[in-house]
Parts: structure tokens; sequence; C-alpha cells
């Protein structure tokens, strides 16, 4: 059993609980700007990072004239061609879905959607719509399909029973039509990661999915996240005693647009995880938001600095 998380833990940003300086992360450049899209999902998962369910409302949906301004910030710091990444809930629920996606996609950006690929992604309206986009921006998009496990038991164990089979005919159709994909899975099952990697290749090979499964970027083996379980604290001395460099943390290179209930405009966050914690809120604007990041959480811990994960492609 895991032991519980130490409460005088992760309360101080700058000091930890033994006194020692608290690592923080500063802003190297823009690789990712997520967009929650909205916190409603078609399902409820066991354990959802950021709590999503088909009553979740504490994000709104981002429209397109809320996503607009993060775009022309992009376009006036001269950041160029970056990744928008979309995540949720479910995008594909978000009626503003692909006018979203055709907006960035005709701004030049790289477009990589995290979905479920279950019954929102395959209602006609929003087939109609990728595969108008598939038509021309097909290298600049990536589907990563959330498949917790490659196996029904373990995948339906996260997201209910015959999510499996129900994401898998997702899986085809994007595979069928030439979308680029790639797969997110969960380091929770008892196996190693190098059993994991073969089983999910030999689902791949059955499918005949253009996806490589010993590409940690092609399929994501996440970490869980529990707040609750004890994790060390970061200090400054830790990127030299685990040779880890700050600036190849998550939080040096991305940000996360979310639009709160009864906000009448969005808000930027530090990351993708961190979304009910005041600190993390970093501005209203992209410019806003790129002061150092204080790694006064868990997740920082166990997600990125120990676990060495990232959500960007």
């Amino acid at each position: 059993m895991n032991a519980p998380i130490d409460p005088m833990k992760f309360q101080n940003p700058l000091v930890t609980a033994k006194g020692e300086t608290r690592a923080f992360v500063a802003w190297d450049h823009l690789k990712t700007l997520w967009l929650n899209t909205g916190s409603l999902c078609n399902i409820e998962c066991a354990n959802c990072y950021i709590e999503s369910s088909p009553k979740a409302d504490h994000f709104s949906y981002l429209r397109d004239v809320d996503v607009a301004p993060y775009l022309d910030e992009i376009d006036a710091m001269g950041l160029g061609k970056v990744e928008i990444g979309m995540t949720g809930g479910e995008p594909c629920m978000n009626p503003h879905f692909i006018k979203m996606s055709q907006m960035i996609l005709e701004r030049g950006h790289d477009l990589l959607v995290l979905t479920n690929a279950m019954k929102p992604m395959m209602r006609p309206r929003v087939q109609k719509g990728l595969l108008e986009l598939q038509e021309t921006y097909q290298d600049q998009m990536t589907f990563r399909v959330s498949l917790d496990h490659f196996s029904a038991k373990g995948h339906d164990e996260e997201r209910g029973e015959g999510s499996f089979d129900i994401a898998l005919v997702g899986l085809n159709w994007l595979a069928e039509h030439g979308f680029n994909l790639h797969i997110a899975g969960r380091a929770m099952f008892s196996e190693s990661e190098a059993d994991a990697r073969r089983g999910y290749a030999d689902l791949i090979k059955d499918h005949g999915w253009a996806i490589n499964a010993d590409d940690p970027a092609s399929v994501m083996l996440f970490p869980e996240m529990d707040e609750t379980v004890d994790v060390p604290e970061i200090t400054t001395e830790c990127w030299g005693i685990l040779s880890i460099h700050p600036e190849s943390m998550m939080c040096a290179n991305s940000r996360m647009v979310v639009k709160r209930k009864g906000e009448t405009i969005p808000a930027v966050l530090s990351c993708t995880l961190l979304w009910d914690d005041d600190q993390f809120e970093m501005g209203k604007t992209l410019a806003e938001s790129l002061d150092p990041v204080q790694l006064n959480h868990p997740h920082c811990a166990k997600f990125c600095v120990l676990g060495g994960a990232s959500c960007s492609a």
C-alpha cells in the first residue's frame, strides 16, 4: 500500500518542507499551446486527470473567437509554427471543434487532437469536417487516441465496459482514412514497459495501423496521478543529482488555455495537469504566462521530473 503524502510538503512555493530551495522551471520556448476545449466528455474514467465526465462543467467550451487572440499572439511574438494541442474532456463534443481546427491549420500550425475516438468523433458532422480538413492538411494533423491498455479488460477497467471495442471502431476509421495516429496508454498495469509495448505492437499489427509501438512519442505510456500518495519534493539540487535539465520539463515549453465556468475570457495555465490549483494560473494572455513555474505540486514530481512524461508529441 502506498504511503500517504506528508501534509507538510508542497505548502510553500519557494521552500520545501525540509527548508531547501524548491526547484522551478523558467520559460524556454513555445513548443505546444494546449487548448482545453471543455470539460464535458461522453464517458467518465476511473481516474481522469482533469475530472471530465458527461456532467463536468468546470470548463466551458472554447470557441474560435476565444482561440484567435492566442494565435494572434503567437504571430505577434514571432514564434512561427508550433504545435497546438486540443484536449478536454472530449474535443469532438465541442460544437466549435472543426472551426477551431480549421483556423489553427490555416495559420500553418501542427494540430494534435487528444480523443477517445468514440461516438462523438464518429458523428457524421464531425467525420465530414475531419475528412475535409484531411484533404488539405493531412501532414499537419495527428490524432492521439486514448487506449489505456492493449486489452479490452485493462482499457475497460478505466473507461467502462465496451469502451475498448467502440474505440477500436474509431481508430480503424481514422486509419482507413489516412490520419496520422498515436496512442496514449497508462503505465498502471503490472507488466513492464517492454511488455506493454509488445502488447500494443501486437494489437497494432493485427489492425494494420501505421503506428510504431517502440517510439515513445507514438505510443505514450503515462504514469498515474494521485496527489494523495507520497512523492519527494524537487529541489534545485535535484537537477544535478538526477541529471535532468529543467528546460526539458513540459512547463518550459507549453501552456494550456482554459475557459472556466462563469468566466467571459479564458485563462492560461502552466500545464495540462494543474487545472484546479490557482497558483498555476499564469495570466489571461500568452505573454502574461511566461513567468517561471515553481514545482509546488505532487504532479510536478511524479509525472514530469521523476516520471519523465510530457503531453506534447
